[in-house]
């Protein structure tokens, strides 16, 4: 979005604090959805295998509506833009609770996948814009207040389902406060509009070159987060013999780590730089794995979950922040990005599964090993201007320690 408002450090700063409580926000509705899925498959009537179907219609409706955010924060500015995709984001949250069967909930959630992924877009967009015009990273705390959200959601939620509430009326009363919280937190975001001679971005088109080269490192790092998540309690139990608590308490030490290791991620970010960043953490990554793979006991196997989520934790956040620096339509490099890591989060469940029903989970996350390690050989195409530069000159770069 090419406006050259110039604001101050302190309108900045503010427009952080701001976009952070919108990450939050997005996430609490994940969280409060997450917890209530048992209390929506009873109430639909759907087994095992139709919910399974009916949950992989959020990412289809994200990938489907994500390229929509562009052109919509082009024609209304960024602040109205995010205003209103947020607001029918929260409210969506009330769709899935009242299905009464697979096809009600399949609808469901298809329209619950297309506001979150056209919400998240329009956030990211302004996330990196802040980030630019403050000139530090700030991207990774985002996200990380993104998990902070989620577990709070995820929290209220259990206590929700604990005391045996209704999801109808738990989602609807929840839609709201955050709906409220939502519309109040875009107050402080940065008012962006679109250049008058800026041409409008497409309402449908495949992501550019640079976001597919992007969008692989992205890939690499949401597939080894979506396979820990769902798979780590499993790995401890079937392979290893651990108790459900403690494979259970695995997982959320892993989502644990996710968050805190993006909260504290600017700061290193800002010392070391994307690259060097995302490689360390991809050989932190790798080792987890190799551990997980070779483990001959849960502690070595725990730590080794715990080694991924820290290593991948920045991964996506700066994924997005160098797809919005690398071309004329950051929305929409942002939203090939975005396509490519929620697809990489739908397919890594399902294909973890798949190895492990063909051979064992151990092989499975051989797999997830190797993309790690992807991680720290194709890092270097997060580096600013690494797609514009020649080879001579991005060698030298490398040399001189650019980040």
């Amino acid at each position: 979005m090419a406006d050259g408002t110039v604001f101050t450090t302190q309108r900045l700063r503010r427009a952080r604090f701001a976009v952070a409580a919108v990450f939050c926000v997005h996430g609490a509705v994940t969280g409060s959805f997450a917890t209530r899925i048992p209390w929506i498959q009873e109430h639909a009537g759907v087994g095992a295998g139709q919910l399974g179907l009916a949950l992989a219609f959020p990412a289809i409706g994200a990938s489907l509506a994500m390229p929509l955010a562009g052109a919509i924060s082009h024609r209304f500015g960024a602040r109205p833009a995010l205003r209103g995709l947020l607001a029918l984001w929260t409210l969506s949250l009330t769709l899935p609770s009242l299905a009464p069967n697979i096809y009600g909930l399949c609808a469901a959630l298809l329209v619950y996948g297309a506001t979150a992924g056209m919400s998240d877009v329009a956030m990211n967009a302004l996330g990196v814009e802040t980030e630019n015009r403050l000139g530090r990273s700030i991207m990774s705390g985002l996200h990380g207040m993104w998990s902070v959200g989620a577990l709070l959601g995820s929290a209220a939620g259990t206590v929700a389902a604990h005391l045996g509430g209704d999801a109808r009326l738990h989602h609807l009363l929840a839609a709201l406060v955050l709906t409220v919280l939502g519309l109040i937190s875009c107050q402080g975001v940065l008012d962006l509009h679109s250049a008058p001679e800026e041409e409008a971005p497409p309402r449908f088109a495949l992501p550019p070159k640079s976001a597919l080269v992007i969008g692989a490192i992205g890939f690499c790092g949401v597939f080894a987060e979506g396979a820990s998540l769902d798979w780590s309690a499993v790995y401890l139990k079937d392979e290893l013999g651990t108790s459900a608590g403690l494979a259970a308490a695995s997982t959320t030490a892993f989502a644990l780590t996710m968050a805190v290791a993006r909260l504290v991620g600017d700061r290193v970010v800002d010392r070391f730089g994307a690259v060097r960043t995302v490689r360390v953490g991809g050989l932190a990554a790798t080792l987890g794995g190799l551990l997980v793979v070779f483990a001959p006991h849960a502690a070595l196997a725990m730590a080794g979950f715990g080694l991924i989520g820290l290593g991948v934790a920045v991964v996506v956040p700066l994924a997005f922040a160098a797809a919005g620096r690398s071309g004329p339509n950051p929305s929409q490099a942002i939203a090939g990005v975005a396509t490519i890591t929620y697809t990489s989060g739908l397919v890594a469940p399902s294909a973890i599964g798949g190895i492990a029903n063909a051979t064992s989970l151990v092989l499975s996350f051989g797999l997830v090993t190797l993309l790690t390690f992807g991680l720290v050989v194709g890092a270097g195409v997060l580096r600013p201007g690494a797609r514009t530069r020649t080879g001579d000159a991005a060698e030298a770069d490398a040399v001189q320690g650019v980040r």
